[in-house]
């Protein structure tokens, strides 16, 4: 054995002994179903083999093998089930389901009224309420949404963007009348604004305010919260519609780094806040690239905040990511070989070293999943973590070379569109350079072009047959029949406006008027939105009332006509 390889072996060493007398190695069998022990991590067989520096060792820079040296021994990835349907009371009952057979934290789905920042009875809402995610139209149904579910105990994901400040302050209210301080309160908010307007779609302003409400809440969380991670940055709705690994990889790197300029031209210390950021990654069928994908993802990250932005710590150079298996790759013919897709496309994540995991459903091509498959998905989850040995070693597949040798191209490929990004922007931009040409790029459709274009050739090579789907351009053949899928009924609607009514009439409307006076002063005054907007939801002022005012205030934002 080399020196080299030798003292980094004994680095990795030092820091597993560190964490097994710190207690976090799990007490767990760690051998193989014959019985076989295995080691922690492996490197080099050869003893004159030198591992490369953009390899390195599990939880060491540039973290390629994972943050921490312990892998999974340490802690297993967090079991995060995506769901809501109907109304606060019906997605609550899923919610208990999904804790008491073995999930470990919640991801809130919003219906599409929510995601837009509309009222349950506005006009806008009609035929919507419910169907694609649960309904909220304030910090009422917040609270029934997590009712007898400990918010100090369970870590929650909020999948929501446009209004994602205002529905945080509804989450923090609901934790407040559970009585718990939430200072200690943990999770995420995706609250990415820019990947709404490069593929999602679903936005309320301009990217100019939007970035402000996002400040904001930055600071708030860093002085308020300081283990919750206010943003989370999301390439899974930019895979989904149709980008590439790389481009996926690329667009989501690039907006988390203007989001590093947002936070330094705020004055935030980039070692407090930067942990504060997260991911959001698709994991796709073709396994060995998305495997790639994510540890580049580690390496590109940590790369960048050290010799870019400045960040010395660890913590700040991590990159932690949750991920989702591709809705994309699902399909509704023969929906059960979905079951083999994202079981797939899970395993991929976990030897990526995901950090939290959803499973889809079967019939999310259909319809909301019904509880029989959403118990499905959590299996699969629980399969891979208990019976298949993945969790044994960190980072199993790092020396392989096909997976290094599509780690490197993956990374390449990425910067190469960060140069075209920066090019795009000017230095003098009083956010960054980084953010300026992804301001310029969302004006001028690139974004949306280069999207576009990866999609129409994958689309070709699938009506040419170059790329096969079995069940849709090969294997076509069967014996499935339909499924029972779960169908939210219309009087969800009636009976979640009969109730915001009510709400309305008994509320103080003094305190309501006061509270959204209160939010209008605070942002014609520049001051930080957040406890303002908090006074209001407090009063049961409602999240279309709130967000009309932003309208008021800031205007709405109309995506420029591309020809």
């Amino acid at each position: 054995m080399t020196d080299a390889q030798a003292q980094g072996r004994a680095r990795w060493q030092a820091r597993y002994d560190a964490a097994v007398a710190r207690g976090q190695v799990r007490d767990a069998d760690f051998t193989t179903l014959s019985g076989d022990e295995v080691d922690p991590v492996y490197g080099p067989a050869d003893p004159g083999q030198e591992v490369d520096e953009r390899i390195g060792w599990p939880g060491e820079y540039p973290f390629t093998r994972g943050l921490y040296p312990t892998g999974y021994r340490g802690r297993a990835w967090t079991i995060r089930q995506f769901a809501g349907f109907g109304n606060a009371v019906q997605t609550n009952e899923r919610y208990k389901m999904i804790l008491a057979r073995g999930g470990g934290g919640l991801s809130v789905a919003f219906d599409m009224p929510t995601l837009m920042g509309r009222d349950s009875d506005d006009t806008l809402s009609l035929g919507e309420v419910g169907h694609c995610g649960v309904a909220i139209d304030s910090a009422a149904d917040m609270e029934t949404l997590f009712a007898d579910i400990p918010l100090g105990d369970v870590t929650t994901s909020m999948t929501i963007s446009g209004p994602a400040v205002p529905v945080f302050c509804m989450y923090l209210v609901a934790a407040e009348r559970q009585g718990v301080d939430i200072s200690v309160l943990n999770g995420t908010l995706q609250t990415d604004i820019f990947k709404e307007y490069i593929a999602q779609k679903e936005w309320l302003f301009a990217p100019e305010p939007h970035l402000r409400l996002i400040g904001d809440l930055m600071e708030f969380c860093t002085e308020h919260i300081p283990a919750y991670k206010p943003l989370s940055v999301s390439g899974y709705h930019i895979r989904e519609a149709g980008a590439t690994a790389a481009q996926e990889l690329a667009f989501t790197l690039a907006d988390g780094f203007g989001y590093v300029e947002l936070g330094l031209s705020r004055g935030l210390d980039i070692e407090t806040f930067a942990p504060g950021l997260s991911f959001f990654f698709d994991a796709h069928v073709d396994f060995f690239e998305e495997i790639a994908k994510f540890r580049a993802a580690r390496r590109i990250w940590a790369r960048w905040m050290r010799d870019v932005y400045g960040a010395t710590t660890d913590k700040a150079q991590w990159l932690r990511f949750h991920t989702q298996t591709a809705g994309v790759s699902l399909t509704a013919q023969q929906p059960y070989n979905n079951v083999v897709r994202t079981a797939v496309e899970a395993l991929a994540a976990v030897l990526g070293g995901t950090n939290s995991l959803h499973t889809n459903a079967l019939d999310e091509t259909l319809a909301l999943p019904t509880e029989q498959a959403a118990e499905i998905a959590l299996r699969t989850q629980q399969v891979i973590m208990e019976e298949t040995g993945v969790t044994n070693v960190a980072d199993p597949l790092g020396g392989s070379w096909y997976v290094e040798a599509l780690t490197d191209r993956i990374e390449a490929q990425a910067e190469a569109i960060f140069d075209q990004i920066r090019r795009m922007g000017t230095p003098n931009h009083p956010i960054g350079v980084m953010t300026s040409g992804i301001l310029r790029g969302i004006e001028e459709g690139w974004f949306m072009s280069e999207i576009a274009d990866a999609a129409f050739r994958y689309q070709l090579a699938l009506e040419k047959g170059d790329k096969r789907i079995v069940g849709v351009n090969c294997h076509t053949e069967s014996i499935s029949t339909d499924l029972e899928i779960l169908r939210v009924s219309h009087q969800v609607e009636a009976d979640q406006v009969a109730a915001l009514s009510a709400r309305r009439a008994a509320r103080d409307e003094a305190a309501v008027r006061r509270g959204l006076d209160g939010l209008t002063a605070a942002v014609r005054e520049g001051r930080n939105a957040i406890p303002a907007m908090l006074d209001a939801v407090r009063a049961e002022a409602t999240l279309g009332e709130i967000c009309g005012l932003l309208r008021t205030l800031w205007g709405e934002y109309r995506e420029p006509a591309q020809f």
